[in-house]
C-alpha cells in the first residue's frame, strides 16, 4: 500500500546494526556511543511506526477480502465500516511516520528566542503583533512549554512595536523553526469607520537559544550602557538606571532590555538575546552550505520573506511556502497551530529525505 512500509526491512537492518555496534565497539568510545544513541533514538520510533502500519495493511487486506467473498449483506456492511476505520487509521499512521522520518537537525534540542516586530501598517501592525504573540503563547501553553518575556515595547493602544520572548521545553525549535518571516494580516481595523480591509505586516524571527559554550563573546568586544527605563512602568522602573543596552562592536548588534527592575537581571537577559543573535549569524553561514532544494520548500527562514497571510474576513490562513490554505483562522489565532506546523515539518522532511 505504501512506499513507506517497503523500507521497513531496510530500517530494521540498520537498527540491528546500530544495536550490534552499541553493544560492541562503542562501549569503549563514549563519543561514538553518544552519536550512535542519537541515531538510534531517531530510527527506533520509525521502525516501530512502520511495524504498526504493516499490521494495519494486513487488516485492510483482510477486510477487503471479506467484502469480496462474503455473501451476508450485514457482514459486508460491517466489513466496509471496519475498512473505512482502518484506512483512516493508516493515513494517520503514515502522517506520523513522515514526521518521524525527518532527519534530526543539529539544533533540534534547542530552546528559542522569538522576536516579534510590527512592520508596515502603523497601529494596526502593532495590534497584530500582539495577536501573534498571544497565538504563540496559547500554543506554548498547549505544549507545556515555558515562555518568558525578555523585552517589549508597547504601542500604547494594546499592541507591541516589538516583543522578544524566550520559549523553552521539549522540541521547541523543531516545532517553531519555520515561523521566521513576514506574517501579513488582512482585516478591517477597529479604527476604520468605512469598513475597508487594510493589509499590515509584522516580522517574526526564531533564533535557537545559544548556551555559553556554543559561542564565545569577548568582554572587550562589548560596550555596555545603563540608562533609565522608558515607557509604561512602575515608579521604581522609571526612576532608576535599570535599563541595559549592550552593543557587540564587531557585528554592530545592539540589544536593549528594560522590563526588569534589576539592572543585573536586564543585563543577563540582554546577554541571552545577544548570544542567540550571534549564534544565528554563525548558523546562517553554515546553512548557506546546505541544499537549496530543502530551503526552497519551506523557505530560507529569512525574516524578510513573506511566509503567511491571515485573512480575517474569509477566516483564512495561507502558508505561501507550501501552498496550504486553511479556513480556520479563528482557531489558529487561538493557538491551534498543529496542522500548519505539522504540514511544514512534513514538507521539510520529504525534501530532506530526497536529498539523503
Amino acid at each position: 500500500m505504501s512506499d513507506l512500509t517497503d523500507k521497513l526491512g531496510e530500517y530494521r537492518k540498520q537498527l540491528d546494526e546500530l544495536d550490534a555496534r552499541l553493544s560492541g565497539e562503542a562501549l569503549s568510545d563514549m563519543k561514538l556511543y553518544k552519536s550512535l544513541m542519537q541515531e538510534r533514538s531517531h530510527l527506533a520510533p520509525v521502525v516501530s511506526k512502520l511495524e504498526e502500519m504493516k499490521a494495519t495493511e494486513t487488516e485492510i487486506a483482510d477486510s477487503r477480502e471479506m467484502i469480496r467473498i462474503e455473501k451476508d449483506p450485514e457482514m459486508i456492511e460491517m466489513a466496509k465500516e471496519e475498512l473505512a476505520r482502518l484506512e483512516m487509521l493508516y493515513e494517520e499512521q503514515a502522517k506520523e511516520c513522515r514526521i518521524l522520518l525527518i532527519p534530526p537537525d543539529p539544533l533540534e534540542g534547542k530552546n528559542i528566542i522569538m522576536e516579534i516586530r510590527a512592520g508596515t501598517g502603523g497601529d494596526e501592525a502593532s495590534l497584530f503583533a500582539a495577536d501573534i504573540f498571544r497565538m504563540y503563547s496559547h500554543y506554548a501553553e498547549k505544549k507545556h512549554w515555558k515562555m518568558e518575556i525578555m523585552s517589549s515595547s508597547e504601542s500604547g493602544i494594546g499592541g507591541y512595536k516589538e516583543i522578544v520572548v524566550s520559549i523553552s521545553g521539549k522540541d521547541v525549535y523543531g516545532h517553531l523553526r519555520f515561523e521566521s518571516g513576514v506574517h501579513r494580516v488582512q482585516r478591517v481595523p477597529e479604527t476604520e469607520s468605512g469598513g475597508r480591509i487594510h493589509t499590515s505586516a509584522i516580522t517574526v524571527a526564531v533564533l535557537p537559544e545559544a548556551e555559553e559554550t556554543d559561542i564565545e563573546i569577548k568582554q572587550e568586544d562589548l560596550r555596555i550602557d545603563v540608562m533609565r527605563a522608558g515607557g509604561p512602568g512602575g515608579q521604581c522602573v522609571n526612576t532608576t538606571d535599570s535599563a541595559v543596552r549592550i552593543t557587540h562592536i564587531p557585528s554592530g548588534l545592539v540589544v536593549i532590555c528594560q522590563d526588569e527592575k534589576s539592572q543585573i537581571k536586564n543585563r543577563a537577559k540582554a546577554m541571552r538575546v545577544l548570544r542567540s543573535r550571534l549564534y544565528e549569524l554563525e548558523e546562517a553561514k553554515k546553512q548557506k552550505e546546505r541544499a537549496d532544494a530543502r530551503r526552497s520548500m519551506v523557505g530560507s527562514g529569512d525574516r524578510s520573506e513573506r511566509i503567511r497571510t491571515y485573512n480575517f474576513p474569509q477566516n483564512r490562513v495561507t502558508d505561501h511556502r507550501i501552498n496550504l490554505t486553511l479556513y480556520k483562522l479563528d482557531s489558529i489565532i487561538e493557538g491551534d497551530l498543529d496542522e500548519l506546523i505539522d504540514s511544514l515539518r512534513i514538507a521539510y522532511g520529504e525534501e530532506a529525505l530526497k536529498e539523503a
